[in-house]
């Protein structure tokens, strides 16, 4: 099901090495929902993994969780900020978003950071609501 407030505009490319992301989109909205950056930490503060798949798994679901409080799911979500212990994780996230995402993919941002004491990747994410 494509979501109808978002979309690539014709003529729009990017690179052959681009993960799964669009180059540019366009937004139509009444509202803006923005998420602060999530991690893989439980509600009891615990760290449930310290696998990379397991970490960017879990994130997801917690920024999935987030964004349903507010109304939106991840088919609303045009902008997301990716935040990378080490980029050589690049790939594997980029599969597991892939499944998750999607289309059309929201833009990316993905940089190498460092982050809290045994968290391997936070993302960020900003939805249009209608």
């Amino acid at each position: 099901m494509a979501n109808k407030k978002k979309r690539v505009p014709e003529g729009a490319t990017q690179h052959v090495t681009a993960g799964p992301y669009s180059p540019v989109l366009e937004v139509e909205c009444n509202k803006l929902v923005v998420i602060s950056g999530q991690t893989c930490i439980a509600p009891d503060g615990s760290i449930p993994t310290m696998d990379f798949a397991g970490q960017a798994r879990l994130t997801l679901e917690n920024c999935k969780k987030q964004l349903l409080t507010a109304g939106c799911s991840f088919e609303d979500v045009f902008k997301v900020n990716v935040y990378m212990k080490d980029l050589a994780f690049w790939e594997k996230f980029n599969g597991i978003y892939q499944d998750v995402i999607p289309r059309p993919r929201p833009v990316r941002t993905a940089v190498q950071a460092v982050l809290l004491e045994g968290i391997l990747i936070e993302v960020e994410m900003w939805a249009a609501k209608e």
